[in-house]
C-alpha cells in the first residue's frame, strides 16, 4: 500500500521535463509546434486543392529522386573530407562546376565525331570519366594548397583558404568560359521519354538516377571492402593511431580528396545531362544543397549523405505542391529553395547530428 502511494507521488515524464527545462527548451518546443501546425495546415490545403493529379505527384517524386541522387553525390565529398579531417571543403561545389565543364568539352568532341548520338551508352561513360578526372585533379590541388600545409595545425586557415579557392575557381572559369549558359549536346535516344505505368518519364532523369546509384554503390563497396577503404575508416577513427600501425595518413587524405572530387565531377555531368545547360555560377547553389544534404543525413556518415540527398531532393520536389500550394501561394515552385534551406536550419537547431548521426561519434564518446 505504502509502495503504491509512493509510486503515485513520483513525478511523471512531463513533470520531470518541466522541472529540468529552461526557457530555451520552451521556445524550441513552441517552434516545433508552430512548424508542425504550418506543415499540417499546408498539407491539408494542398491535398484538398486538387491542383495536381496523382500522375503529377509521381512525376515530381521521380524528379526529386533524380535531384536527390545528385545532391548525394555532392554530399559524399563533404562528408568524406569531414570524416577524415573534421573540416569542411567549401570549394567542393566549384569542383563540381569544373567537372561539368570538362564533361561539356568531352561531349563536344564526341559529338563532332558523331559518337554521341550513334552510341550514347558508350559516350556517356567517357563524358563521365572526363568529369571525374577533372574533379579529382582540382580536388587534389585544393588539398595540396588549402589543407596539407595546415594538417597538423588547429586553425580556421584551411576553411578560409578553401573559400578563397572557391572564388578563384569560379572567377577563373568566368574568365575562360564567360558568364552565359553553355548548352550540353544531346545523347541521341536518351533525349526522349519512357512510358512507366502510363506516365511519361524523361529518360535523362532515369539515366542520371541509375548512374548515380551505380557510382554510389561502387563507392560504398570501395569504402567497405577494399584496403583503401579500411585505411580511410581507420584514419577517420583515429589519425594518430592509424599512423602508428603503419597506415600512410597523407596518402589516405589524398585519396579521399580525389574520390570526393571524382564524385563531384559525376554529379556535374549528370546535372548537365538532366538540365541540358551549365553555367560557371552553378557550383555555389548546388554546393550548398550538397552541404545541406550531408548535414541532414549526418555529416561523416556515407549512408547519411545518401539518405540526406534523397530526402532533400524529394522534399524540394514535392514540398511546393503538397505544402506551399495549401497556402495559395501564386508560384510555389519559386520557393522550393526555401524548403531546402529551411530543412538545413531546422536540422541544425533540433537534430544537429543529422538523421542517421555521425557514425563515429558514439564510438569516440
Amino acid at each position: 500500500m505504502s509502495e503504491a502511494m509512493h509510486a503515485g507521488r513520483e513525478p511523471g515524464a512531463f513533470a520531470e521535463w518541466r522541472r529540468r527545462s529552461t526557457w530555451v527548451d520552451h521556445v524550441l518546443l513552441a517552434i516545433r509546434a508552430g512548424v508542425a501546425v504550418l506543415l499540417l495546415t499546408g498539407l491539408a490545403g494542398g491535398l484538398t486543392a486538387g491542383t495536381y493529379s496523382l500522375a503529377d505527384f509521381v512525376s515530381f517524386a521521380v524528379f526529386g529522386l533524380t535531384m536527390g541522387s545528385l545532391y548525394a553525390l555532392i554530399a559524399l565529398g563533404y562528408t568524406m573530407v569531414y570524416g577524415i579531417l573534421r573540416m569542411i571543403n567549401f570549394a567542393h561545389g566549384d569542383v563540381m562546376m569544373v567537372g561539368s565543364f570538362a564533361g561539356l568539352f568531352a561531349a563536344g568532341g564526341l559529338n563532332d565525331l558523331g559518337l554521341l548520338r550513334a552510341a550514347p551508352l558508350l559516350a556517356l561513360p567517357l563524358v563521365l570519366a572526363a568529369g571525374m578526372a577533372a574533379g579529382a585533379a582540382v580536388s587534389l590541388g585544393i588539398e595540396r594548397v588549402a589543407y596539407r600545409p595546415f594538417l597538423h595545425v588547429r586553425s580556421l586557415a584551411p576553411l578560409i583558404c578553401a573559400i578563397g579557392l572557391s572564388f578563384v575557381l569560379q572567377y577563373t572559369a568566368r574568365g575562360l568560359f564567360g558568364t552565359r549558359n553553355r548548352a550540353y549536346p544531346g545523347f541521341g535516344w536518351m533525349e526522349g521519354t519512357l512510358d512507366l505505368f502510363g506516365l511519361p518519364v524523361p529518360i535523362p532523369q532515369l539515366v542520371a538516377f541509375g548512374a548515380a546509384l551505380v557510382v554510389l554503390a561502387g563507392l560504398l563497396a570501395v569504402v567497405r571492402l577494399s584496403p583503401l577503404g579500411k585505411a580511410m575508416r581507420a584514419v577517420a577513427e583515429d589519425r594518430d593511431a592509424a599512423a602508428l600501425v603503419g597506415i600512410d595518413v597523407g596518402r589516405v587524405i589524398v585519396a579521399t580528396f580525389a574520390i570526393g572530387g571524382a564524385m563531384a565531377g559525376v554529379a556535374g555531368v549528370l546535372y548537365a545531362v538532366v538540365f541540358k545547360q551549365i553555367t560557371v555560377f552553378m557550383g555555389f547553389s548546388l554546393g550548398i544543397k550538397g552541404f545541406a544534404a550531408a548535414i541532414l543525413g549526418g555529416i561523416g556518415n556515407l549512408g547519411g549523405a545518401l539518405l540526406g540527398g534523397l530526402v532533400l531532393g524529394v522534399a524540394e520536389a514535392l514540398g511546393p505542391a503538397l505544402v506551399l500550394e495549401g497556402f495559395h501561394i501564386p508560384a510555389p515552385y519559386q520557393l522550393k529553395d526555401v524548403i531546402g534551406y529551411g530543412m538545413l536550419v531546422m536540422i541544425l537547431i533540433f537534430r544537429p547530428q543529422g538523421l542517421l548521426g555521425e557514425r563515429l561519434a558514439s564510438k569516440r564518446a
